[in-house]
């Protein structure tokens, strides 16, 4: 079965929700070799995602993971809100992403991140946490009740999609052959918590629209797609400064501009974005339109899970007051205001701007590393 799909895949036929639902059924089948599996998902990559298809195959895999037992009474508080990239980027930023998920609890927004170890960064958002002492192989009940209780909780992707370890072996295959492949696009939509809301990271500006009008197709209320342009004259020089050649060369080596999954401070981002009660947009959002100070993009710099941990800690207590609280403040303005907790980003990047410097953010991490498990 899997063949013939690849073989139509090949003749750049897509494939109809019925054929994804099949070809997802062979994929987390341990007795499909991971050869046939790796070539079906290339030749899946090969022809082009369509929208549909992307939807589809979240779709059959989301009716695969494990349920949160998440009571109804939890959803009646307002959306639920994811925040998350979809990685990729391979610019080693701190983890913004989680940082601005904490926030917006400490706003009062309920937060369901899902999330993984590090693939591509030195800490994923499951490292970073821990690091923070907040711990994330929560079980699905207590994922449920830390969601009640405390208005944030991790849901850690190993623990609710048991069927990846069988694909496992063919998506490292098409990894050693350079191939991305499906799963790059699919980790952000198959949040088994089923938020509401999401804020949503990509790594290429043309990303932005199919992957809206994904999530707008899986039931999405409010939703958020960005792209953050780094210019290259948001690179830091290599040189010394004292000669001009060697800084010309550096600039030279570099492309014309580089993109975070993410809101950037340095650069213009692509938005694409969508809301039930009014319809669906792209538009471009100047980081010029809010208070930043000048910065470069060493000055996001991550590296491993404890130094990450420390820069989240300064930040949420209120001890960063540079570019990268500038980066949390505008990616939490967006996050605020997908999840409908203000009525413009402005007064979204005001509302954090208050979270971190009143004291709701260091006591919501206080919070979540102290809570009964």
């Amino acid at each position: 079965m899997l063949t013939s799909l690849t073989d139509q895949l090949g003749r750049a036929q897509a494939l109809s929700e019925t054929q994804v639902a099949a070809a997802v059924e062979q994929l987390i089948d341990e007795r499909v070799t991971p050869d046939c599996k790796a070539d079906f998902l290339t030749a899946l990559a090969l022809k082009g995602e369509t929208t549909a298809e992307i939807a589809a195959f979240a779709r059959a895999l989301r009716d695969k993971a494990v349920a949160p037992p998440i009571e109804p009474a939890t959803r009646q508080f307002g959306e639920i809100l994811d925040v998350c990239g979809t990685g990729g980027d391979r610019l080693n930023t701190f983890n913004i992403s989680t940082t601005v998920a904490i926030v917006a609890a400490a706003a009062g927004v309920t937060v369901a991140k899902h999330g993984n170890r590090a693939i591509t960064s030195q800490a994923g958002s499951a490292d970073v946490l821990e690091a923070l002492g907040i711990p994330v192989e929560l079980t699905p009940e207590q994922a449920a009740r830390s969601l009640r209780e405390h208005g944030f909780a991790f849901f850690f992707a190993p623990k609710y999609h048991p069927a990846f370890r069988h694909i496992a072996p063919a998506r490292k295959l098409c990894a050693e052959r350079g191939q991305r492949t499906i799963f790059n696009f699919l980790g952000p939509l198959l949040n088994p918590a089923r938020p509401t809301a999401q804020l949503v990271g990509v790594p290429r500006p043309q990303l932005c629209e199919p992957m809206a009008r994904v999530l707008q197709s899986l039931g999405i209320r409010r939703g958020m797609v960005v792209c953050g342009e780094v210019p290259n004259a948001a690179f830091a020089t290599t040189s010394s400064g004292t000669s001009a050649e060697i800084a010309a060369q550096n600039a030279a080596s570099r492309p014309a501009s580089a993109h975070l999954d993410e809101l950037s401070t340095l650069g213009p981002n692509t938005v694409a974005e969508f809301y039930q009660d009014r319809g669906f947009s792209l538009s471009v959002v100047s980081p010029e339109d809010f208070p930043l100070l000048p910065a470069q993009l060493s000055d996001l710099a991550g590296a491993d899970r404890h130094a990450n941990a420390t820069i989240i800690r300064r930040l949420l207590h209120g001890e960063e007051r540079g570019p990268k609280r500038d980066a949390v403040l505008l990616n939490a303005a967006a996050a605020l205001f997908v999840a409908a907790r203000t009525r413009t980003m402005a007064e979204g990047w005001d509302l954090a701007a208050a979270v971190l410097a009143d004291g709701r953010a260091a006591r919501k991490l206080a919070e979540l590393a102290t809570a009964p498990r």
